[in-house]
């Protein structure tokens, strides 16, 4: 039983991160609304749980409403909830745990009463040091009500607001004392908070559409909400909306440029194809991973597809470098949430299979190259190139637009320990074998700095060498974002 339930737990391909979105609208206009279609604009980022919280600034100070549920954010708000959340100032977020419970009691944003008023903190990331911060505040008597690394930090805000000025000079100490990667969006009865790691691993920007503000994980949600972007909230900075409109910027806690080291798995894999991040379009990005894939891996082949969704846009750039055309050979169902059962826990064809289906008109007789942004583990590479070649396609080449796994990471991406990652301890030559392609080639580690237009990166689960050291006990499952 113990072996069965292990083999579920891991992952098959790499999950998302959370997202986060906040607004405060001077107009005084409810928010709720906004923030669910901010929140569904980045529901890529996680499908496991949601939530909004909101507060009116002009009725009782401190009174927040708040609703979470788990699933998606179709799921878990209907009309009536919208309804009842009152207020023009909240926050709202969507959650992956990288690992451990997905309950309830941890989705987020999480609503924090103390001795100075009320706060709502939504996150993003990943704390190396949550253990030692936890352990802090356990042996002053604080009761954690979740097992995630956020409540340490909305408890350090609260005990750092008691010495502190304001509010925003709170979350600025409290950010101080973390290690690891975070983007943070604060609701205080009277302002609206963001603060970013000073690596820059996850990214985090501003906009404003008439007289409300935002602060969000990426652009798409600002441009779904028809929002115009104002600038990213730069690394090592807490950016603060006070209640007269201003823009507060702190940037006690950055670094010098070349130690940040922003995630380069958000412009390979995790961001929207249509966000930008730190001024890199992730389109432009994915397209030029598919021309390098080109130009150092060649194959003669008829038709180029990528595995949707993130692997379509480098199969494009494929394309573009190498004139093989560019075609779609996968139908994704897009229907498919957390309500979907297995028939078996342990069928993992099954689940592949009513996920993606194979347009066999698209792909038989056809040499096909398939472009996909990772391998894991192997065992859905294994199972595409096999409904691949029982589609008709007489030969399956696979690229891969990032270099191989080898390391795990400790900032927010669930890249499990090494000894599951197919590429430890095997050539590329035993992983082609392994998931039955004709050919196998990933994307040189020399290339990701250009992908990144040469802003400093973290390519710790390629090399192992990370922007920071990592934590001696690999704690993950145990504190997740």
């Amino acid at each position: 039983m113990q072996e069965k339930m292990t083999e579920v737990s891991l992952p098959e391909k790499l999950q998302e991160e959370c997202g986060v979105f906040g607004i405060y609208d001077f107009d005084g206009n409810d928010v709720a609304s906004t923030i669910y279609y901010g929140l569904f604009a980045l529901q890529h980022r996680g499908q496991e749980s949601c939530g909004i919280a909101v507060s009116d600034t002009h009725g009782p100070k401190g009174k927040v409403v708040s609703q979470k549920d788990m699933g998606l954010v179709s799921e878990g708000f209907t009309a009536d909830h919208l309804k009842s959340l009152k207020g023009d100032i909240g926050v709202g977020h969507v959650r992956y745990s990288t690992a451990g419970a997905s309950t309830r009691e941890n989705a987020q944003p999480l609503v924090l009463n103390y001795v100075k008023g009320t706060l709502a903190l939504a996150h993003n990331g990943n704390l190396i040091n949550a253990v030692d911060l936890r352990h802090d505040l356990e042996y002053t008597g604080a009761i954690f009500q979740t097992t995630i690394d956020s409540e340490v930090i909305a408890y350090h805000i609260a005990r750092e607001r008691l010495r502190a000025r304001t509010v925003e000079e709170a979350v600025q100490r409290a950010a101080h004392r973390m290690k690891g990667a975070y983007s943070l969006v604060v609701m205080s009865p009277r302002k609206l908070i963001g603060a970013r790691d000073p690596f820059g691993f996850k990214p985090l920007c501003i906009g404003k559409r008439d007289n409300a503000w935002i602060i969000t994980s990426e652009t798409c949600a600002l441009d779904t909400i028809g929002a115009e972007f104002i600038r990213d909230v730069r690394p090592g900075e807490v950016v603060t909306i006070t209640e007269k409109g201003e823009i507060i910027s702190d940037m006690t806690n950055a670094i010098p440029a070349d130690r940040q080291g922003r995630c380069i798995f958000e412009y390979i894999y995790f961001a929207r194809m249509d966000s930008r991040f730190d001024g890199i379009s992730v389109y432009d990005a994915r397209i030029m991973a598919g021309r390098f894939l080109a130009k150092d891996s060649p194959v003669e082949a008829d038709l180029v597809v990528g595995v949707p969704e993130s692997g379509n846009a480098a199969a494009l750039g494929y394309a573009m470098e190498s004139g093989v055309p560019y075609g779609v050979a996968f139908m994704k169902n897009s229907y498919v949430g957390r309500t979907f059962i297995k028939p078996k826990q342990s069928s993992r064809e099954q689940s592949v299979r009513v996920k993606l289906n194979v347009i066999r008109e698209a792909v038989d007789g056809k040499r096909i190259i398939m472009i996909d942004d990772s391998i894991v583990r192997g065992t859905t590479s294994n199972l595409i190139v096999n409904m691949l070649k029982e589609a008709g396609a007489t030969e399956v080449h696979v690229r891969i637009s990032s270099p191989p796994f080898l390391w795990p990471c400790y900032f927010g991406t669930d890249i499990p320990v090494r000894e599951q990652l197919i590429a430890y301890n095997r050539s590329v030559e035993e992983i082609r074998e392994v998931i039955g392609a004709d050919s196998l080639a990933y994307l040189e580690i020399g290339r990701l700095d250009a992908m990144a237009g040469g802003l400093p990166i973290c390519r710790g689960c390629f090399t192992g060498e990370y922007p920071l050291d990592p934590p001696e006990d690999d704690i993950r499952g145990d504190y997740e974002q």
